[in-house]
């Protein structure tokens, strides 16, 4: 099963913004699209998307561009262990990590996107991991921690949800709707409340 895209949902007056964040300062063209939602939410949601950049100079870009656009530092870029990278929170209230493998300059800035990540915040790990296998998930890595399946356009990784957390930077508590669909080639609810929808035939064929 492939995830095509993912849908951020916001209050019906944050539409405009929240697409032009995603469109101009992300530049995610239709992996990430919003819709309204009325359902209330408090605090960390649960997940985080990742994008994953070619370069440390391309980190950099996208993280002045969203701290233009309001986006709030949660974690300053830094390079680290595994790579260059930083974590914000969006004017809609969504936390994004934003990285490289890279940890110094290979070559010049792109602004190529290398892939997008879906970092899910789960209770148990291992009951998830089997729950997306039975929906036809084909698993990538596997480890007591954390697990990454194969999906696509957009990848899908699970983490405790404590230790998502603490990788981006905020508190893990958090009340309300995830506010959060993933459009995929299925539709259901997985264990953790987290919705998945059917994606439409035009994202299916892109």
């Amino acid at each position: 099963m492939n995830i095509h895209s993912i849908t951020i949902e916001v209050p019906q007056d944050e539409i405009l913004a929240a697409e032009s964040f995603y469109r101009d300062a992300l530049r995610l063209g239709d992996r990430v699209t919003v819709r309204p939602s009325g359902q209330p939410s408090s605090g960390f949601r649960g997940f985080a998307p990742s994008l994953i950049l070619v370069q440390p100079g391309d980190v950099d870009a996208v993280f002045a561009r969203a701290l233009a656009a309001g986006a709030q530092v949660l974690k300053p870029v830094a390079k680290s262990l595994w790579g260059y990278g930083g974590s914000f929170r969006a004017p809609d209230g969504t936390t994004w990590q934003v990285a490289s493998a890279k940890k110094t300059a290979t070559g010049p800035a792109t602004g190529e996107i290398e892939r997008v990540v879906l970092l899910l915040g789960v209770d148990k790990v291992k009951a998830s991991k089997s729950f997306y296998q039975e929906q036809g998930l084909t698993v990538a890595k596997s480890f007591p921690s954390y697990v990454e399946f194969d999906t696509g356009a957009v990848k899908l990784a699970l983490y405790k949800r404590a230790a998502l957390a603490k990788q981006v930077g905020c508190d893990a508590a958090g009340t309300g709707s995830h506010r959060l669909a993933v459009a995929a080639d299925g539709a259901f609810t997985d264990p953790d409340g987290y919705d998945w929808i059917r994606a439409r035939v035009s994202e299916r064929k892109a």
